[in-house]
């Protein structure tokens, strides 16, 4: 713990909790060493006696963000089951802190191995092999944390611009992308598809 500008202490804890409540009310985008300095209400330069600059502030939200997530044990329910509810709690985690999704996405891959493990363990205790654990993660990694990039919120339609007649009748439900049936509607396909390829390598061995 070090003195700040103000006369006051702080500590990385309090600079997270800082950081997070900036993003969960503004998203990441809005988070600045100047934003988190008036959150703290500290002098601008307090924050950089703990945190070098908004990236490793970044990696210390994200950190943050994603602790207490409980990995279910291999003999609690069936690998489905455990793969899903691993990938649900991060997703909640994300619709906690927007923007978090857009970190990780490129961060998590070296920093947050522990998770990734934990995917894989339940992956390959399926019976996958090792190419399509790592086939496997990568297509959650990209659902899980990319598909904020592909639905963002600032979407419309161009004036003037005549949509196919299913394309206009589907996009209706352009809010279900951002929201739980859409997510729901991707894990159940995701987790389907992994079924159907396990039984497809397993018939094959078995020939």
């Amino acid at each position: 713990m070090q003195t700040n500008g103000g006369g006051g202490t702080l500590s990385e804890s309090e600079i997270v909790e800082a950081a997070l409540r900036v993003v969960r009310e503004d998203g990441v985008e809005k988070l600045s060493m100047r934003r988190l300095s008036r959150e703290l209400g500290v002098s601008p330069m307090a924050p950089y006696y703990y945190v070098a600059d908004k990236r490793e502030l970044l990696d210390l939200v994200a950190s943050a963000a994603l602790s207490g997530v409980r990995t279910p044990p291999p003999e609690s329910r069936s690998w489905q089951f455990r793969l899903r509810d691993l990938v649900d709690q991060i997703d909640e985690r994300l619709r906690k802190h927007p923007g978090l999704g857009d970190i990780l996405i490129e961060q998590m891959p070296g920093k947050q191995l522990d998770l990734i493990a934990a995917i894989m363990d339940v992956l390959a205790e399926a019976g996958f092999s090792d190419r399509d654990v790592l086939a496997a993660y990568a297509t959650i990694h990209t659902y899980l944390f990319g598909r904020s990039r592909v639905n963002p919120r600032d979407r419309a339609t161009p004036a003037g611009v005549a949509l196919p007649p299913i394309v206009e009748r589907a996009t209706r439900y352009a809010v279900d992308l951002r929201g739980r049936y859409s997510y729901d509607f991707g894990m159940d396909v995701l987790i389907a598809g992994l079924e159907a390829r396990l039984v497809r390598r397993t018939t094959s061995d078995v020939r």
